[in-house]
């Protein structure tokens, strides 16, 4: 199936998509109801030899010192003396990584069809020679809305969804009716796999991954009403792709056609093991101008009962 980029309903100029769907309203009722007694943190640690998007040729997070107190007394960067060098011991850091390391929301320019991504921005007209001029995390508002786990490994009986299983519409309607929970516009739906018991393990991690298929992503995003969908594997949706036409078929579609974004690599075999399946979602990406996807701190706090 093909398909073409959209038109965005919130006007010529959005870069944002669903996430036009906060609001201070929904912000407000969201907040109303949770128990602050608990907080889930659902990223990951940053370390080197991490798993990461690098089998294509992407680079792998790094860290280096760039002050350390014993170096500080060699190279004397502040022009200070000796003693004031040791009393102070600078120490200092430096990171390079792909956007898409760790836990991160892909932006809405990440994937389109023909050139174009979401809302018709071109590529020939808004991407220069570093970034997009359109569509970046720098756009992207703190996300505070009511989140969903939906845990399809579960479903199934497993601890982990088998190597390159497609989540369909119907696993995931059955997941949220197993559940007993309703699935309403305005969530953020986060869909285990299980695939985070395999983490840090490099090749297991990441080589031929269960995921959503697109029936999976047109139940979450035009049934369901999802803003975000979020997964605990580093590509959201199955691979390898079963789609002739498309390596990625559910990226394109979320952001192109849909306007939905994805966050990636999400811890959730505690909110799974505590079976909290309900709510308040809060996470906010680095303001990267123009960046295809950024690192994100992501966390649930549950409802009050």
């Amino acid at each position: 199936m093909k398909f073409e980029v959209s038109q965005s309903p919130y006007g010529p100029q959005d870069e944002i998509g669903r996430l036009n769907e906060i609001t201070p309203a929904s912000r407000k009722r969201v907040l109303s109801q949770v128990d602050g007694g608990t907080v889930f943190d659902l990223s990951t640690e940053y370390f080197m030899g991490m798993p990461s998007w690098d089998f294509v040729g992407d680079p792998p997070y790094q860290i280096w010192m760039t002050h350390t107190p014993a170096g500080t007394l060699v190279d004397n960067p502040m022009q200070a003396s000796p003693d004031v060098n040791k009393y102070v011991s600078y120490s200092g850091d430096a990171i390079s990584m792909y956007t898409h390391c760790g836990t991160h929301i892909d932006t809405l320019n990440h994937f389109g069809y023909n050139g174009k991504i979401w809302n018709h921005f071109k590529a020939s007209e808004q991407l220069g020679a570093r970034h997009w001029k359109v569509c970046g995390s720098d756009k992207f508002p703190p996300i505070i809305a009511r989140g969903v786990l939906l845990d399809v490994a579960a479903l199934k009986g497993v601890d982990i969804l088998p190597d390159s299983y497609g989540i369909g519409a119907q696993d995931l309607h059955d997941t949220a009716r197993r559940q007993q929970v309703e699935l309403r516009r305005g969530d953020v739906v986060l869909v285990r796999t299980g695939r985070m018991r395999l983490w840090p393990d490099h090749d297991k991690y990441l080589i031929n991954e269960p995921g959503i298929d697109v029936s999976g992503a047109q139940f979450l995003a035009e049934e369901c009403g999802a803003i975000v969908v979020g997964c605990d594997n580093v590509a959201c949706e199955q691979l390898p792709s079963v789609d002739p036409d498309s390596y990625l078929p559910v990226h394109c579609y979320l952001f192109a056609v849909v306007g939905v974004p994805i966050i990636e690599v999400l811890m959730l075999e505690e909110l799974a093991q505590e079976q909290v399946y309900e709510f308040a979602f809060f996470g906010a990406p680095l303001r990267l101008r123009g960046s295809t996807g950024a690192p994100m701190r992501t966390f649930a706090m549950p409802f009050s009962k």
